[in-house]
């Protein structure tokens, strides 16, 4: 119930800013409708009369079309402002929750839930917004002609009514259940893209394993993709089927009414009146109907955007949008004190706990990280690099705490490569005037190391841009270290970078570069299982089971080495 609420609450906000242009909109289009009707009363006044259209009803015709035409247009172009417009703030409001939203969050938030909600359900919104404002004049002339009629004749109006408020009952019970399955039909489309990205990311496991590759084709794409199919007909069609049975109801009711002219003395005003009225009321009928499975779409889509919003309510505190430089600074040492971080338990398991950890570290000082998989290492790396708050303890630079408020500017001592880094192809300066003021020099800057980790041949840096990251993961990996390069960061930490090179860029990663960057005073954190190199770092740093096993200093490293 707390989720719906908020859901709604969402929604509330996302469409409070275009109320003004949604009242235009609905007005106009209500009274485009109102014109329509008197055009129909006007023409079956015509019928009825001996003169014809002249005079004064043709003057009235003319203002009636005008008003009318005029209307349509007013509404249609202010829904249309208000559907571009609106689409826009959701993706811009989304890019910012996702920006903001607290890393562990996020990570909890799959991107296989993620990426259809800023793609599809943000697309079907902008186009029921474009449909909305046609559906809202096509009411306004329902309404308009019902109005029209229970004057000509109540006794006819009320027949008439009951019919309709049957068809109308029809009409939400399909809704409803078409409703339900834009729902479900909604969740395979998560599972899809998630099959997706597996057929993808795993294509070449998948080229070597003829069964997984069968059974991920037939038991997760082509099963997905017939039940999306299958569900989303039957929705359609519970549409299309009320909708003919309305159609139908249209043509019921005229052979009703004649019918009831053939044993009743009725006025022909009355009778041309209610046929002609219910001849031309089908179109904007039809037209409601047709509309109900677009915005039963919406619905779920704009439920999806507010449930997605309403996770990220809480955006991480502090947190600069506006690109201001990095304003952090370190002298001498950053120290984990009592620094404590709990995941939430999976069901039927403890929760793993990392800390306390304590840990300083010093500036010049080449430090690696190691355990075996599961002790915690890159937990501790998100807790020093800022990315996770810690749950306890306290994280000291210089000797000063990192306050909440700190915390984005803390980040900024920090260059990172982690195991499952994304390589992007803009270079971006921390200088004042950002990277528009080192665009021209960046080339000369990455030369020289574009041709020392031997990649300068695929890639060079035109427009402050890489020309390409179409790279092998070694090679992408080389380019994500020109990056660390040439933002200059006090702290350079590393997750597995040689995990993934030849074993010359490996012994030259070790041997030659991180030495090099210690030398010009950079703080290295690495985390690795090359202990043939554990000699080279001034101390390695041992996790298990989420803490601190053991913390060897240089003068052990190089008598184990000896």
């Amino acid at each position: 119930m707390t989720t719906s609420n908020g859901n709604a609450a969402e929604i509330r906000r996302l469409l409070k800013p275009f109320l003004p242009w949604i009242v235009l909109s609905a007005v106009t289009g209500i009274g485009a409708g109102a014109a329509t009707v008197s055009l129909l009363a006007t023409i079956n006044r015509v019928l009825n009369t001996p003169g014809g259209l002249a005079g004064g009803l043709l003057l009235t015709f003319v203002a009636l079309c005008a008003v009318s035409l005029l209307g349509r247009v007013i509404s249609d172009v202010s829904t249309n402002l208000v559907g571009q417009r609106l689409v826009s703030q959701v993706r811009k409001n989304l890019a910012q929750k996702i920006l903001s939203a607290p890393i562990d969050a996020l990570e909890r938030y799959r991107t296989h839930r993620l990426m259809p909600v800023l793609s599809q359900d943000v697309d079907m919104i902008s186009d029921v917004a474009f449909a909305l404002s046609e559906t809202l004049i096509a009411l306004a002339i329902a309404l308009g002609c019902l109005a029209y009629l229970a004057v000509l004749s109540f006794p006819l109006f009320c027949i008439l009514l009951v019919a309709l408020v049957l068809g109308a009952s029809i009409q939400m019970l399909a809704q409803a259940r078409g409703v339900a399955g834009f729902w479900k039909a909604r969740d395979f489309e998560e599972q899809l893209h998630k099959a997706y990205r597996g057929i993808s990311e795993g294509a070449k496991e998948l080229r070597m394993h003829r069964s997984r590759r069968a059974l991920v084709f037939g038991e997760q794409i082509e099963r997905i993709v017939d039940s999306i199919r299958v569900i989303n007909s039957r929705a359609i069609n519970t549409y299309v089927i009320a909708t003919a049975f309305g159609s139908a109801l249209f043509f019921l009711l005229i052979a009703l009414i004649l019918g009831w002219a053939a044993f009743r003395s009725t006025d022909p005003v009355v009778l041309s009146g209610f046929v002609l009225v219910l001849l031309f009321l089908k179109g904007p009928m039809d037209q409601i109907a047709g509309a109900l499975p677009g915005v039963g779409r919406a619905k779920v889509a704009f439920q999806r955007i507010a449930d997605l919003s309403t996770r990220f309510a809480s955006p991480e505190p502090h947190l600069h949008l506006d690109g201001a430089p990095g304003e952090a600074h370190l002298r001498d040492t950053i120290e984990l004190r009592g620094v404590r971080y709990a995941f939430d338990a999976a069901e039927g398991s403890e929760p793993f706990v990392l800390g306390p950890i304590d840990l300083r570290l010093q500036k010049g000082e080449l430090v690696f990280v190691v355990g075996d998989n599961g002790s915690g290492k890159t937990t501790m790396i998100k807790l020093l690099l800022g990315l996770y708050a810690p749950q306890g303890g306290e994280i000291l630079v210089d000797g000063k705490g990192v306050a909440p408020e700190d915390r984005d500017d803390y980040r900024q001592l920090f260059t990172t490569v982690f195991s499952d880094f994304y390589l992007f192809e803009d270079l971006v300066s921390d200088g004042p005037a950002g990277a528009a003021s080192t665009a021209k020099g960046l080339p000369e800057a990455a030369l020289p190391y574009l041709e020392r980790l031997e990649i300068a041949h695929k890639v060079s840096v035109k427009d402050g841009s890489f020309t390409t990251t179409d790279l092998s993961t070694g090679q992408r990996k080389r380019l994500a270290l020109v990056h660390a390069y040439l933002e200059g960061r006090p702290v350079l930490v590393f997750d597995e970078w040689a995990a993934d090179q030849d074993p010359t860029f490996r012994h030259l990663f070790y041997t030659e570069l991180l030495p090099e960057l210690r030398a010009k005073g950079h703080l290295l954190v690495v985390i690795s299982h090359d202990d043939r190199y554990f000699h080279l770092a001034d101390r390695v740093i041992t996790m298990r089971a989420g803490r601190i096993a053991e913390d060897r200093p240089r003068t052990r490293l190089e008598s184990l080495a000896a």
